[in-house]
């Protein structure tokens, strides 16, 4: 029987994105493909959990709930289990929110059938550390904008304009119409990451793609 590594399941309102305030269940998957340097979720543990298991502990809550969000870690790693337990969650109404970095394309093309919304993280090399990821989120892009999608992307002391503009040519050539979230590293400098986020949307807008600014308020709350 397939079974998913789960490191916690728990209520609470999203903090980031543009659903920013709306309260949902969270579900965090174990395991990540990155190391991003800006990381700020470390998981060394997890439960394992047959679908219809988590499904039946999802349902215990009770409540006006916005959606279910799989977030990680990344979801996308354990493609098979989230694929069985989206279908059990349509099953019973609930809506399908999956927080991913946007670098397995092949898995997200399995489940994206059972998602209704797609926050996906666009990863900058100056940001994380790594290197680029161009062309898997350019297909990955092609996949997501079936359903409603919108981007993030950290914004810390050493991102370059250069990968922004680099980005910003990825969404025009994909899916000009999509959001991009610009999201403050919470270790950056407040006096000059702020001064950097404003020249940052001010390029958007001149480059005609839609961005906002908006902070993890989760971590100013002190909330999970």
């Amino acid at each position: 029987m397939l079974k998913g590594k789960i490191s916690e399941i728990f209520d609470s309102i999203q903090g980031e994105g543009l659903y920013l305030g709306e309260r949902q269940i969270f579900v965090r998957f174990f395991g990540c493909n990155l190391q991003c340097r800006y990381c700020d979720t470390q998981l060394d543990s997890f439960m394992e959990y047959e679908a219809e298991e988590l499904v039946k502990e999802l349902k215990m809550y009770r409540g006006k709930y916005h959606s279910v969000s799989f977030t990680g870690g990344e979801p996308l790693l354990q493609k098979d289990f989230l694929k069985e337990v989206l279908k059990l969650t349509q099953k019973n109404n609930l809506k399908n929110y999956l927080e991913t970095n946007g670098t397995l394309p092949d898995a997200l093309r399995e489940v994206i059938d059972d998602i209704h919304i797609v926050a996906m993280d666009l990863k900058l090399p100056s940001s994380t550390g790594l290197n680029n990821f161009w062309d898997v989120h350019k297909v990955f892009l092609e996949i997501a904008c079936r359903k409603e999608l919108f981007l993030k992307v950290v914004i810390c002391d050493c991102t370059k304009e250069d990968d922004l503009r680099e980005g910003l040519n990825l969404i025009k050539n994909t899916i000009r119409s999509t959001i991009l979230i610009l999201q403050p590293d919470s270790n950056a400098s407040s006096i000059s990451i702020q001064q950097k986020l404003e020249n940052f949307k001010d390029i958007c807008y001149k480059e005609n793609i839609t961005a906002c600014i908006i902070t993890q308020i989760h971590k100013e709350l002190r909330i999970k």
